[in-house]
């Protein structure tokens, strides 16, 4: 495994449409490890294939929402599609892609996927909360929008900190919800 550099906005990687993985072969897998071992190294819960400089449909997001005393885990997106979603919810969000700039968002609260798995057989997962927010926010990724595209209002350090008493804002999630 080797980290990769996480490219920023200003890269037009980011702005373009994936093709989908059509091989599911080493190359796959090496790239789906390096993903992680990047995405662990950044202290976010999502990272897409162009974050990294790859134009494919490949995502990878970390699952928060487990029970107490069991470790979180990746789940691995390889040509997902949003099959369903369910609710609202709207909180803070930022990118790998686009450092120290948070703002507040509105996303599903439930997101089912269709994807494929890093061996090529079909799988659906769902999320909810902070998972459904990264689910939504890779997936855009991979269509070439950044969720700067979405941002209601921008936050503060203050804000992210909880430093500010509005209801509107939550203190941020110990992975800062960033992708």
């Amino acid at each position: 495994m080797a980290l990769r550099t996480i490219l920023t906005e200003d890269y037009p990687e980011l702005h373009k449409k994936c093709r989908p993985v059509d091989n599911f072969a080493a190359r796959t897998h090496q790239l789906l490890d390096d993903m992680a071992e990047t995405l662990k190294d950044a202290g976010g819960v999502g990272l897409a294939a162009p974050q990294v400089g790859i134009l494919r449909r490949a995502a990878i997001v970390l699952e928060t929402n487990v029970p107490e005393g069991e470790d979180e885990y990746i789940i691995e997106l390889i040509n997902p599609e949003i099959i369903s979603i369910e609710g609202e919810q709207t909180g803070p969000e930022g990118c790998l892609s686009v450092p120290g700039i948070f703002g507040l968002v509105t996303r599903p609260a439930r997101v089912r996927v269709r994807a494929q798995d890093r061996n090529g057989e079909w799988f659906e997962v769902e999320g909810e909360e902070l998972t459904a927010r990264a689910f939504c926010h890779e997936i855009e990724h991979l269509d070439g929008h950044v969720f700067r595209e979405k941002v209601i209002r921008y936050l503060s350090e203050e804000e992210l900190r909880g430093d500010d008493e509005g209801e509107e804002t939550e203190e941020a999630d110990e992975h800062e919800e960033r992708d």
